[in-house]
């Protein structure tokens, strides 16, 4: 089996492109940088410029799946001029992939795409299950929803779309969690706000292997890519120190300090989501990391 990976660089993409061939599952890749093209039998690397409309369409050829987990990281200042491309670096790439395919009549059987669980309503006491449909009314909620839709366009080429609703993704060099230790490995770590805002985190090798699965098993629908047990601002902070055996001395850190530091991207540390991950495991899905410990300990020890 091929798949085309998009984002096959970037933290999760990573991960992913080691478990496929773990599995046995070749790879082809789409980069924007051609000193990342490489042309090995299980990892082949293909160019495109999504914002110049450019793709090498040979990237799809002996390709029955694709794995799609482009789209600009969240985590820089939100400014209007990078908002939009948080936007369409989802939106653009998906219609781009699709209107390459159509043009020169692959096909594709499967699609597995990102997705976030930004699209849930803040809330304290909500635990969200993938039927929920009210989405949030902040930027990420409006970014989620528009991906979702561009993604659904594979349908109409006849693929079968599975989108993974990813929650806060926990890696050793990469992601939140090296942000979130840094002020803890100095004596100032601290929680945001109340410390009661729900965090669902997920271990960066256990939301690589939801996307494998989904592929392997050609599940549909949406799925939420989160770990069984969300646990609050504070009881992570808390852990965290613990782990790192490191004292929390400061108390809690205002919301609105945050919004001076970050700006609008602030809601990223306040927003509380309480997801369920009961969906992927009654399809046989096992996390290795379903409690948090454990995960930090892997990642931190």
């Amino acid at each position: 089996m091929t798949v085309l990976i998009t984002g096959a660089t970037g933290l999760i993409g990573q991960e992913i492109v080691k478990q496929c061939h773990a599995e046995g599952i070749d790879v082809h890749y789409l980069t924007t940088s051609i000193s990342k093209l490489s042309a090995e039998d299980n990892y082949k690397g293909f160019y495109w410029n999504p914002k110049n409309n450019e793709i090498d369409h040979t990237c799809f050829k002996g390709v029955s799946g694709i794995i799609n987990m482009v789209g600009a990281s969240i985590s820089k200042r939100w400014t209007d001029s990078y908002k939009k491309e948080i936007l369409e670096s989802r939106t653009q790439t998906a219609q781009l992939l699709q209107d390459t395919i159509k043009a020169h009549s692959y096909k594709i059987d499967y699609v597995v795409s990102a997705s976030a669980i930004g699209i849930y309503p803040t809330s304290l006491t909500n635990y969200y299950e993938e039927t929920y449909t009210e989405v949030s009314d902040t930027f990420l909620g409006e970014v989620v929803e528009q991906w979702e839709a561009a993604v659904d366009g594979f349908k109409i080429l006849g693929c079968k779309v599975v989108k993974i609703r990813i929650g806060l993704v926990l890696a050793k060099d990469g992601g939140a969690l090296p942000k979130i230790v840094k002020p803890i490995k100095f004596g100032a770590g601290a929680a945001f706000g109340s410390g009661k805002q729900w965090q669902s985190w997920i271990h960066v090798e256990d939301l690589a292997s939801i996307f494998v699965y989904a592929l392997q098993y050609q599940l549909e629908g949406i799925y939420n890519g989160v770990a069984p047990n969300a646990v609050s601002n504070q009881e992570l902070t808390k852990l965290a120190a613990n782990v790192l055996e490191r004292p929390l001395l400061l108390p809690n850190i205002p919301k609105f300090v945050m919004k001076l530091a970050l700006g609008e991207m602030h809601i990223l540390l306040f927003e509380s989501q309480r997801v369920s991950s009961q969906k992927i495991e009654n399809k046989g899905f096992h996390f290795k990391y379903a409690n948090l410990r454990p995960a930090l300990e892997d990642l931190l020890g």
